[in-house]
């Protein structure tokens, strides 16, 4: 026996699965053995006695998971922290505990009440006493971290646990004599298991399978070399064994009922301090406003699932809830986050929703000065689609030329201070770029109750649309384009070869030459396909009237693109009359400017086809410039392109008989987008029907 470890249990007098809080209990509720139960801890009592010293405290009646006593507090040196239990129905035992342990010489902290903190069950030592490991996530919450480093001195490395299965730290983690640990990775998120593994080194880790996890392996009682667990799988006791480990199987299957084993039955309470460790402050806390219909818009809710998605904490400071129909809601809430690196990235998700610092916490960004050419400093600020404001000398400045996954840079001129995007290729040595997310806000247009209130048409919110309403949307989408055209706005198309294949083309130059469309953005086979279809009445080489393929249509849209090349660019072709029809010819004659962006695919390709990818991107951003609405037709490539080069605010309609495009464009977050899933050439058709009956002084020049 190893008199300098002392082991607190306490009998299963009381004992039973009186109720449910945890996955286990379901199904178990006073299903489980009184006379079993004793059996079984006395086994594991008997055992640890031969190991350690093991002290009891006095069963309470009335409080049947005081046996658990691994939840009665967390201790080092003559320190502990006092549980504060998630569940009402284990809050009763937290008298008793401070008894016992005020009665036996410690020093007992104590959370505030609303904090939930449950003890050893969710705070392990590394058994080299160097740092603390500690979980949250289903029964503690991570405000609590920083307590325990203040008062008990030590570095805690902050654990998110993600199965129910596994509520408790002590569940599915169990740190060893030696640096080793036991765990199960599937407990935890993504950043925790990063964590783990950049402090256990591999050798020093022992990762175990599922099938040993759910018989509560890692819920094991470790002295010296002794391991004592419920049950271990064949390939679990070799490992162990190969790592020096005696492993001693006892069952206590009875306590697995109500979600514990070995480990959950003990507290360890000599916890030795060692004097060259020390805390330090990993947890991270700001406090953030929201303002809005928070409620009825989901705001509220998306903030607060994504921090805890993103393995932050949060609490609610105070809430105003707007109280007449078209009032807004504003709340503060303290959010936490594991570091700083994880809370930066759980703000800049946050900007995106809206959020802001409150003004008295921040009066200016953060900048850094851009060394080298077309490479920002690290941290820095990516932009989104939304418009951007920035805190310069306690004041608000505009973001000019927003757009998605940008930087920003700052300057001043004499005019006072700018702020505008910039893409990475563009910064400029000596940029002052803003990094970080401090005193940076956005603004998101709130949607409203109604969609139409006093207005004829509004359109529609996110979202994508089947075939069964595509009359419904086609209508709505009638209305606003005789709207933008009315009062000489922009609406431009970006399309695919697909619209062409589809019979969309005489549609698509009927809009053209009515003055629906001020600009083209595609590639080189719409213009190709487009093209061959006006001179050869083929498009792919399939007959657009019999649906057939021709003889040698294969080749056609090579001599369509020789053609071309021939007069030199496709202006050329048509003002040598060659080509006389469809989608090119309509922008060449009424002057809308278009732009093809080529890729590797491309044959030929056409003259006008712009190569150089980076001049491509220029020119598209320049025709998006002022646009009112984008119509996206068929083409993933640049429809997604387009729509990452656009800010918040243009309405966009996307229509793909593929509903991942739709999708993928809908989840930009615009809440002016709408997404139709069906043919394109079937759309057009429909479009161009309703147009007509629609009635406008407009009059074509």
């Amino acid at each position: 026996m190893t008199d300098s470890i002392r082991i607190l249990m306490c009998a299963p007098d009381h004992y039973d699965v009186d109720y449910v809080i945890n996955p286990w209990m379901e199904g178990n509720v006073h299903k489980s053995s009184q006379e079993r139960a004793v059996e079984q801890w006395s086994k594991l009592h008997h055992i640890l006695k031969e190991l350690a010293q093991v002290d009891l405290v006095a069963p309470q009646k009335g409080w049947p998971d005081m046996v658990f006593t691994a939840n009665a507090g967390l201790l080092l040196g003559d320190n502990v922290v006092l549980s504060r239990f998630h569940h009402p129905e284990r809050q009763g035992e937290e008298p008793h505990f401070k008894k016992w342990f005020e009665d036996n010489g410690f020093t007992v902290y104590e959370l505030p009440k609303d904090l939930p903190f449950e003890g050893a069950g969710d705070a392990l030592l590394d058994r080299e006493g160097r740092w603390l490991w500690a979980g949250y996530g289903f029964r503690s919450e991570l405000d609590s971290h920083p307590y325990l480093a203040k008062w008990l001195d030590i570095e805690v490395l902050s654990l998110r646990l993600i199965d129910d299965r596994f509520y408790h730290l002590d569940t599915c983690f169990c740190p060893l004599t030696g640096g080793y640990l036991l765990y199960y990775p599937g407990a935890f998120d993504s950043y925790s298991n990063h964590l783990i593994e950049m402090r256990v080194p591999a050798e020093k880790r022992i990762a175990i399978a599922e099938a040993d996890a759910v018989n509560f392996a890692c819920n094991a009682v470790n002295v010296e070399q002794s391991l004592v667990m419920n049950k271990a799988s064949d390939s679990l006791k070799q490992q162990l064994a190969t790592k020096g480990f005696k492993l001693i199987e006892t069952p206590l299957t009875e306590f697995l009922k109500a979600g514990g084993a070995a480990k959950c039955l003990t507290l360890r309470i000599t916890e030795p301090v060692l004097d060259y460790v020390h805390a330090n402050e990993p947890i991270e806390s700001r406090i953030i406003h929201l303002e809005g219909h928070l409620l009825d818009a989901g705001t509220m809710n998306q903030a607060l699932d994504l921090i805890v998605e993103n393995g932050g904490s949060f609490k609610v400071l105070n809430f105003n809830l707007g109280i007449e129909r078209q009032s807004t809601s504003a709340a503060d809430v303290r959010v936490s986050a594991p570091s700083h690196e994880a809370m930066e990235d759980i703000m800049g998700q946050l900007i995106d929703l809206g959020a802001i610092t409150p003004e008295k916490e921040v009066c200016d960004i953060i900048t850094e000065t851009c060394t080298k050419a077309g490479v920002a400093p690290d941290d820095f600020y990516v932009t989104t689609i939304y418009p951007t404001e920035i805190r310069v000398n306690c004041e608000w400045v505009l973001v000019q030329n927003q757009r998605m996954d940008g930087a920003i840079v700052v300057a001043k001129t004499e005019q006072g201070v700018t702020a505008k995007c910039k893409i990475l290729r563009d910064l400029e040595v000596g940029d002052r770029v803003v990094v970080g997310v401090e005193g940076i806000r956005t603004a998101r247009k709130a949607e409203k109750r109604e969609k139409r209130g006093g207005e004829e048409f509004s359109f529609m919110g996110a979202g994508v649309s089947s075939e069964r309403r595509v009359e419904l949307v086609v209508e709505q989408i009638a209305w606003e384009l005789r709207q933008i055209r009315d009062r000489g706005g922009k609406v431009l198309v970006t399309a695919g070869p697909v619209l062409i294949h589809t019979g969309g083309a005489q549609h698509l130059s009927s809009l053209i030459r009515q003055g629906y469309v001020q600009g083209l953005l595609g590639g080189n086979a719409i213009a190709v396909h487009d093209i061959e279809q006006a001179l050869m009445g083929t498009s792919l080489g399939v007959d657009m009237q019999k649906g057939v393929p021709v003889r040698g249509g294969h080749r056609h849209h090579l001599k369509v693109i020789n053609t071309v090349r021939r007069y030199g660019s496709i202006a050329e072709t048509v003002e040598a009359g060659v080509l006389t029809q469809g989608v090119m010819y309509e922008c060449v004659k009424n002057n809308v400017p278009f732009c093809l962006a080529g890729s590797i695919r491309d044959d030929g390709p056409l003259p006008d086809t712009q190569m150089d990818l980076i001049k491509a991107q220029a020119e598209y951003a320049q025709l998006l410039e002022g646009t009112d609405m984008i119509l996206m037709l068929s083409t993933m490539l640049h429809s997604i392109g387009v729509g990452n080069m656009t800010p918040a605010g243009v309405k966009m309609v996307c229509v793909d008989i593929n509903p991942a495009v739709v999708t993928k464009l809908s989840d930009r977050g615009s809440i002016e987008s709408v997404g139709v899933v069906t043919d394109v050439g079937l759309f057009l058709s429909l479009l161009v029907q309703q147009l007509e009956k629609l009635t406008s002084p407009y009059q074509v020049a």
